[in-house]
């Protein structure tokens, strides 16, 4: 069954305009006409199957368009720009988004922990801000919460005097659940996340 898809009669679909003079559309009757029978001629040339697979185009772009315009709504002044799509051209010579993306900054704001770990909590709402993440989204979230890691033992170190517990215990591993098995090394006292091992 064919949804969302009308095809209008003949009476509808050409019937005269009726336009004010001086109004921003008079004398462009013609031209909006030709192209409403075009429209037309269009929608009645494509078979049920065409009309089923532009159906399913319009629906993966709302998809698409509504998944990005999440992020980039989350993300705020961390987006790089606006959303880029991938295109189809769909069997009524319609390009139709199939896919995007968008380029977020991730990198870590130098000699402030309390801001790269504002920014880290930025990020991970920004990847998994659509009701239906993607695996590069929850890739980009798990980084996020990885530098929010960091940060926050950074921030620990600079209220401890660079006294850490995980510096002191360096070259032992612990244990974190939610991030699986974190390793600190002695030289940079750098965490090694296993995500998911």
């Amino acid at each position: 069954m064919v949804t969302g898809v009308q095809v209008p009669s003949a009476s509808q679909a050409f019937l005269p305009h009726v336009q004010v003079a001086g109004s921003p559309v008079a004398g462009r009757g013609a031209e909006s006409e030709g192209k409403a029978k075009a429209a037309v001629t269009d929608r009645l040339q494509l078979d049920q199957a065409q009309l089923r697979q532009v159906e399913r185009l319009r629906q993966r772009d709302r998809e698409v368009r509504a998944h990005e315009m999440a992020h980039l709504a989350a993300a705020g002044s961390y987006a790089l720009g606006g959303p880029s799509f991938e295109y189809q051209v769909g069997p009524d010579g319609q390009r139709y988004a199939i896919g995007g993306h968008i380029n977020i900054d991730t990198s870590p704001v130098p000699s402030d922990p309390e801001a790269t770990l504002r920014k880290a909590e930025t990020i991970r709402r920004a990847a998994l801000a659509p009701g239906d993440p993607s695996p590069q989204d929850r890739s980009v979230a798990a980084a996020a919460a990885a530098m929010a890691m960091k940060a926050q033992i950074e921030i620990q170190q600079r209220q401890d005097g660079g006294d850490n517990p995980l510096r002191r215990n360096a070259g032992q591993e612990a244990d974190i659940s939610a991030y699986g098995h974190v390793r600190v090394t002695d030289a940079e006292a750098s965490l090694e996340l296993d995500l998911y091992g």
